[in-house]
C-alpha cells in the first residue's frame, strides 16, 4: 500500500532558487538617521553603494570583520583595516572600530556608537534617538579625541528631525557655534505619488555682504521619480535631476531588476530549473552650467552588477579616466565569509592594478534562500514546496509572484515592503538601500 501511494503521489513539483542579497541590508542603513533624507533619497544611497562596494583602490587591500556576540543581540563591533599592498611609507595602514548598541534589535534608528581610529578623530561618539509613534528624532556627534580643533564643528553637531511617509524636514547645528553658523545645514523633502521633491542648506561659501543663506551656492535643490514595491523580488528604478550649488547639474539613474534564467546544475536535485537573478545598473552625468571654465567640466560614471546567484557577485564601472572590475565570492557560513578582486585600469597611463577586499559577517541575517509562494526555495526538508508551479518557455517571467498582486503574506518579514498589510519595522531598511521609494524619515 505505501508502495502505490508513493506511485500515485507523483514527482516533486519544479522549484526556483531565490538567493539572498549579497548585503542586504547594507550597513550605510544603520547610520541613516545621521544623515540628511535629501542624501539618501533620488537613488543617492543606492548609487553610492553600487560605484563603491567591492571596489577596491588600485594597489590596496581593504578587510571589514562585522561581528555580534550571541549572548547580546543588541551590541555589535566593525572593525576595518585597509592600506597598500606594497608598504608605501607615505600611505600608511589605517584601522577603524565601531562598537554600537542598539536599542531594538529590529530597529536600528536608536543607537549608540564609538568609534575609534587611528587617524583623526581618534575617538568619536554618536547617538540616535527617534519615536515613530510621533515621527521626531535627535541625534548627535561627537569628536572626544581630536588631535586639532579649529573649526566649531570639530567640538560636535547636533540635529533634529521629523519624517513621514510624505514629508521630512530637519536641521543640524553647532552648539558651541552662533550667529551666521546657525543653523549648519537644513533640509525639505516632500513625496507625492512616485515623484519626489526636495531642498537642502548646506553651506560651503562666504557671503562678504549678507547672511551665509543669500549665498545661492549654499542651496541645492532634487527631483526624482521612483517606481518599485520595495520588495527585492520585483523590479524597481530612480530617476533623479538635481541642482547643486548653483553651478553643477546632475542627472542619475538606478535600476534594480529580478530576472529568471534557466539552469541546469549537476549538483542540485532534479527539480531545481531554474534560478533568480539581481542586476542593477546605475548612470550618474555631472556637468556645469555656469561661465566657469575647467578641464572637468562634465563628468559621468556607469556601473552594472549582476548577483548569479547566492555565492558570485560581478560588478563593472566605467568613468572617465578609468575602468573598473570586480569579482567577489561569498560563503554564507556562520559567520558569513565574502572575498573580492579589482582590476582597475587607468587609462591616462596605460597601467592595470588590483585591489582585494576580504569581509567577514554575522551581522546580518541573511544566510537562507528565501521564497513566496511561488519563489521556491530548496531545504533539506522541503518545507518551501508551492502549488501550482509551472516553467513556459519564452513567457516573462517564468513564475508569476505574488509580489505584483499585493500578497506579501508569506514573505519572510526582509522582503515585505513598506505599506504591505503585514508591516515589519526592519522594511523600513529597504528605503535605505535604494529599493524602497516611499519616503520615511
Amino acid at each position: 500500500m505505501g508502495g502505490l501511494l508513493s506511485l500515485t503521489k507523483g514527482p516533486p513539483p519544479p522549484m526556483v532558487l531565490v538567493p539572498p542579497l549579497f548585503d542586504f541590508p547594507p550597513l550605510a542603513a544603520r547610520t541613516r538617521m545621521l544623515e540628511p533624507s535629501y542624501n539618501l533619497l533620488f537613488g543617492k544611497l543606492a548609487l553610492k553603494s553600487l560605484f563603491e562596494d567591492y571596489f577596491d583602490a588600485a594597489n590596496h587591500f581593504s578587510t571589514i570583520f562585522m561581528l555580534k556576540p550571541v549572548d547580546d543581540r543588541h551590541v555589535d563591533l566593525v572593525a576595518t583595516v585597509s592600506g597598500p599592498l606594497d608598504n608605501k611609507p607615505d600611505d600608511p595602514i589605517v584601522g577603524n572600530a565601531l562598537f554600537r548598541w542598539q536599542s531594538d534589535v529590529d530597529d536600528p534608528h536608536t543607537f549608540t556608537d564609538l568609534y575609534v581610529s587611528s587617524s583623526d578623530p581618534i575617538l568619536l561618539m554618536r547617538a540616535c534617538a527617534y519615536y515613530p509613534k510621533y515621527g521626531f528624532g535627535a541625534f548627535g556627534i561627537f569628536p572626544v579625541l581630536k588631535k586639532q580643533r579649529v573649526s566649531p564643528e570639530d567640538y560636535g553637531t547636533m540635529g533634529l528631525r521629523y519624517g513621514s511617509s510624505r514629508l521630512s524636514f530637519g536641521a543640524t547645528l553647532l552648539p558651541y557655534s552662533l550667529g551666521d553658523d546657525v543653523p549648519k545645514s537644513a533640509w525639505l523633502v516632500s513625496k507625492i505619488g512616485r515623484l519626489t521633491a526636495g531642498v537642502q542648506y548646506d553651506p560651503q561659501f562666504e557671503k562678504k555682504d549678507g547672511a551665509k543663506y543669500k549665498n545661492l551656492k549654499n542651496w541645492n535643490c532634487a527631483i526624482g521619480y521612483g517606481l518599485g514595491s520595495g520588495s527585492p523580488l520585483s523590479p524597481s528604478f530612480n530617476f533623479g535631476l538635481e541642482y547643486a550649488q548653483n553651478s553643477q547639474f546632475i542627472a542619475s539613474f538606478y535600476q534594480h531588476v529580478v530576472v529568471q534564467r534557466r539552469v541546469k546544475n549537476p549538483l542540485e536535485e532534479n527539480e531545481i530549473i531554474g534560478i533568480t537573478n539581481y542586476i542593477d545598473f546605475g548612470f550618474e552625468l555631472q556637468t556645469r552650467v555656469d561661465d566657469q571654465k575647467s578641464s572637468n567640466n562634465s563628468t559621468f560614471n556607469i556601473a552594472a552588477s549582476w548577483q548569479a546567484n547566492k555565492n558570485i557577485l560581478l560588478k563593472g564601472k566605467v568613468g572617465p579616466l578609468c575602468s573598473s572590475l570586480s569579482l567577489a565570492f561569498k560563503s554564507w557560513w556562520k559567520p558569513a565569509f565574502s572575498f573580492n578582486v579589482t582590476a582597475t585600469r587607468d587609462r591616462t597611463i596605460g597601467k592595470t592594478c588590483f585591489g582585494v577586499g576580504l569581509r567577514v559577517d554575522n551581522v546580518r541575517e541573511a544566510s537562507y534562500q528565501r521564497a513566496d509562494p511561488n519563489y521556491v526555495m530548496l531545504t533539506p526538508n522541503k518545507e518551501h514546496l508551492a502549488d501550482g508551479i509551472q516553467w513556459k518557455s519564452g513567457m516573462r517571467p517564468m513564475l508569476q509572484s505574488d509580489v505584483n498582486s499585493g500578497n506579501f503574506d508569506s514573505l519572510p518579514r526582509e522582503l515585505r515592503p513598506y505599506g504591505s498589510k503585514v508591516r515589519s519595522r526592519i522594511i523600513h531598511l529597504l528605503q535605505a538601500c535604494g529599493m524602497q521609494h516611499r519616503l520615511h524619515l
